[in-house]
């Protein structure tokens, strides 16, 4: 990975608490990253698979020798290559990843012989291959292979690529970059571009002397260029051997001894770079040594960035952290491996903010974000097994998902937790120790912390990856004496209902057992290895409570009988149950109802019960499950009730909690607070409406100006009751803005506007000029997700326009994540056909998958609508003529 930029000092510690840094001019990267965060991306698979080949085996890099000399005026790109390679049996042509490159000239040098011209460059375009053909035999020994080429800028956020931004004094300017995560390294210099082929790097940068250039390495040498006065090459120290994908640098004070002591294994490099990039479509990209971020997930204000913005970072930047050793010293054989990758990293983060924030109680939040996300996607029959296997490089993208990701976090920490942290350290430092500077499959890591901890992990575990889904178990209880005896079953569980197949699948499942008399430790751990299971608690009083999945680690959902449920329901109300199982207790109902397993009036009850409920994520995931409530009920003439609903449920937190912090607050009160705002301004809270005008008032004169956990409520809620006023001052907020945060935070609010024509202005607003690139998606996302009309409205503009949101996007996940946010919320039969059609028409391969899950969810949601929506209508009139008294 390369950059090159106008400023000295781009080394930042974990939080950029100054400024933002020096504008970058030139940024040269190698490697690309589709990273997760980009919160649940349902990313797809292709109907069939194309037959592919990899690489050939007889000639593969030792060390890649490469000058690159970018032109910022005409946005292209020469290229000198000089590798040293080993040819391994007698050949007359060599093979390697060539995409968007055209080379000038190619030829071997035999140790100590002849060179040998190619006479012929033959480009097999859809493969992205290039065949050089020599008129005489290669024989086996070493020798180096010499290639010239030319290559274009590209403005697609991959491979080699311009990135557009601005100065300080508002002069537009080009930074060059690179991404080359999963296959673009191709795309910047021909190369063997397989996670397998690893060699070291020597990297030069011909650059303009007033530029500066980064890479993995350490800068060793700078001199002018022959050439030209105004340009200089830079010169970087070799790398360690790594995979083509991983070419990069920055610091980070608090993460990386973090993993040095967890892992047991020294930072393998002389330093580390994190560096941000106003165009970037992942939200990170873990290049060896040098870390390229969005400038989101990497710049953080001391007075303009909010709570959650914060927690953002030190979650992007521990998980590409830990790719250092998870992923770059020991790199997966090949891209079936991936969730291996990303699931770890994606769990681990969490581990490191944890140790580093612990005021973040970010493991709750873990089972809000990741777990649950991965549950609600898994439960589909579109999902997929979280170990896919790989063919042809273009299907990579496919699994960049919430599945590689979320799932993948979520079974590693019921496996941390199934072995112990002690002996998964030990099985931790065994794999990475053995592997280092290598490749591994996912059997390689089972072996490890199997020899560590004496547990059957591959057995375990092989049900959890080659499998897709995961179990329902269903509980019921009997008391015998002074026992408790349980009667277990697992089944799938399904979307769409009970599962109705021949042969269910079955899971080995790590289960906990919890009782009111200790609801924070375990009083029974099992492994449950069979369809059905008794298990005696001994010594339980009749009046005490059970639960199953103690801290919702195991990734299952739980259905209780009756008489366990209601026993449950006070451990909610008083807070006896730990914040974790609250939530999970209240998730998993939803499920059931979303399924049809129970009614949504239960659901709707429990949901009652939260109202001494004072913790964030409980909240936030309560939260989640009315917003998608309220989504379904905006296709019936009651969505007002449902709102009266979710003001009853939060006004009281509401007041409690107020407008302003309150001596002694801390993190998570102020993630509250702003969540329980937004959600009475949305739903039309009159005094918190009258407050947030008010309060947006002297903020836009400079009165007092909003503390930045309140801008997001507060714009929300006066754009979603506001006029064409309202929007032409937040549009112009959003030009004034200077941080990129501030401006995200106005495009993700947009869509709540309510008129037909100034939700037809935002979306005009998502293709222009003035919103980043990979920042469209979450403008129109918004508007889908604002109200019916906007949904409505957001999906005839994507077809509108689909040539040029494709176009832009490439078929990467970006694609994806816009299909999924514009359709999901449909709730009638005849939009699944409508947008199965138009992907018929206008195919977007890399997202089938997800255009499938999406058409399964609005045919899930039109079920739901038909079965409960008399009862949800009449138990909210119910309620309204005798409201529950708290």
């Amino acid at each position: 990975m390369w950059l090159v930029a106008a400023a000295p000092s781009l080394a930042r510690r974990l939080f950029f608490l100054g400024p933002p840094p020096p504008p970058l001019l030139l940024l040269l990267l190698s490697r690309s990253s589709r990273r997760r965060r980009l919160h649940s991306l349902g990313l797809a698979a292709m109907p069939e698979k194309r037959p592919f080949e990899r690489l050939p085996t007889d000639v593969s890099p030792i060390n890649y020798s490469l000058c690159l000399k970018p032109d910022l005026l005409d946005f292209t790109f020469e290229g000198k290559l000089e590798a040293a390679a080993q040819v391994r049996q007698a050949t007359n042509q060599i093979v390697m990843n060539c995409a968007d490159i055209d080379i000038i000239t190619a030829s071997y040098v035999p140790e100590g012989d002849e060179e040998i011209h190619a006479t012929g460059f033959n480009y097999q375009n859809e493969d992205e291959k290039v065949t050089l053909s020599f008129p005489s035999t290669l024989q086996p020994g070493t020798g180096t292979l010499k290639i010239d080429f030319v290559g274009e800028l590209n403005d697609k956020m991959k491979g080699f690529y311009r990135s557009k931004y601005t100065t300080p004094s508002g002069e537009v300017r080009y930074a060059a970059v690179t991404q080359f995560e999963a296959t673009d390294a191709r795309r910047a210099f021909p190369c063997w571009d397989e996670p397998a082929i690893k060699a070291t790097f020597d990297i030069s940068l011909v650059v303009p002397k007033d530029r500066v250039a980064l890479s993995n390495m350490n800068v060793i040498d700078r001199k002018p260029y022959p050439d030209d006065e105004n340009v200089v090459e830079v010169k970087f120290a070799r790398t360690p051997v790594m995979s083509t994908y991983l070419v990069a640098f920055v610091v980070a004070a608090k993460t990386l001894p973090f993993y040095k002591d967890y892992f047991n294994v020294p930072y393998p490099l002389p330093k580390i770079d994190l560096i941000a990039i106003a165009d970037f479509a992942a939200g990170a990209m873990e290049n060896w040594g040098l870390v390229t971020y969005r400038e989101t997930a990497l710049l953080i204000d001391s007075k303009n960035s909010c709570s959650s913005s914060r927690q953002w970072v030190a979650l992007v930047v521990g998980h590409e952290l830990a790719h250092q050793w998870f992923g770059n010293l020991v790199t997966m054989e090949w891209w079936t491996h991936l969730w291996l990758n990303e699931g770890f990293a994606s769990w681990i983060e969490y581990l490191c903010v944890d140790h580093c924030f612990p005021e973040y109680d970010i493991w709750t939040q873990f089972v809000s974000a990741d777990y649950t996300r991965a549950q609600e996607l898994d439960a589909l029959d579109n999902s997929h097994p979280i170990e896919v296997s790989v063919g042809h490089p273009s299907e990579v993208d496919e699994i960049f998902d919430a599945i590689s990701y979320s799932k993948g976090a979520s079974v590693i920490r019921m496996l941390h937790d199934y072995i112990g942290d002690k002996d998964f350290k030990k099985g931790m430092n065994m794999y990475l120790t053995k592997f280092q500077q290598k490749n591994a499959a996912t059997e390689d890591l089972w072996e490890s912390l199997e020899s560590a901890s004496g547990k059957p992990i591959a057995a375990v575990m092989n049900t959890w990856t080659k499998q897709m889904g995961f179990p329902l178990i269903y509980v019921e209880a009997e008391q015998v004496e002074d026992d408790r005896l349980l009667k277990l079953s697992q089944r799938k569980f399904c979307a769409s209902g009970p599962y109705a197949g021949e042969d269910c699948p079955q899971w080995m499942v790590p289960i906990t057992i919890s009782t009111s008399e200790d609801p924070s430790h375990a009083k029974l751990k099992i492994l449950m290895d069979k369809p059905e299971m008794h298990v005696v608690l001994k010594n339980v009083k009749p009046d005490q409570w059970v639960k199953l999945n103690l801290g919702t680690v195991g990734f299952y959902r739980t259905q209780y009988s009756s008489a366990m449920l209601e026993s449950l329901l006070p451990g909610i109300r008083d807070l006896s149950l730990p914040p974790v199982d609250r939530l999970g207790l209240q998730n998993d109902l939803f499920s059931l109802a979303r399924a049809g397993i129970i009614s949504t009036v239960e659901v709707l009850k429990v949901m009652e019960a939260f109202v001494n409920e004072p913790n964030y994520t409980v909240w936030s995931d309560l939260s989640c499950n009315l917003g998608i409530l309220s989504t379904l009920l905006s296709h019936t003439d009651f969505y007002e009730e449902i709102q009266e609903f979710v003001k009853d449920i939060f006004s009281p937190i509401g007041e409690r909690l107020g407008w302003d912090p309150k001596p002694g607050e801390g993190h998570l009160d102020a993630l509250l607070r702003g969540l329980v705002l937004g959600k009475l301004g949305k739903a039309g809270h009159k005094a918190t409406l009258e407050e947030a005008r008010r309060r947006f008032k002297d903020h836009v004169e400079g009165k007092q100006i909003l503390s930045a956990d309140l801008r997001s409520p507060v714009y929300l809620t006066v754009l979603k009751h506001g006029d064409v006023a309202t929007l032409d001052v937040m549009m112009k907020l959003h030009k004034q803005a200077d941080m990129q945060e501030e401006k995200n935070r106005i495009e993700r609010v947009l869509g709540a506007t309510s008129s037909p024509e100034l939700i037809q202005k935002v979306l005009t607003f998502a293709l222009s000029e003035e919103v980043r690139p990979q920042d469209t998606v979450s403008v129109i996302g918004g508007v889908a997700g604002g109200s019916k009309h906007g949904r409505k409205a957001a999906w005839k503009f994507i077809k509108d326009n689909w040539e040029e949101l494709y176009n832009r996007y490439q078929g990467g996940f970006l694609i994806s994540r816009l299909i999924k946010l514009s359709v999901e919320g449909f709730a009638i039969d005849k939009m699944a056909g409508e947008v199965k059609a138009f992907f018929e028409s206008h195919p977007a391969p890399s997202a089938e998958r997800t255009i499938q899950q999406c058409c399964e969810n609005v045919l899930l949601n039109a079920a739901w609508l038909k079965r409960d929506a008399e009862s949800i209508h009449q138990y909210l009139l119910q309620r309204k003529a005798s409201p529950p008294t708290a």
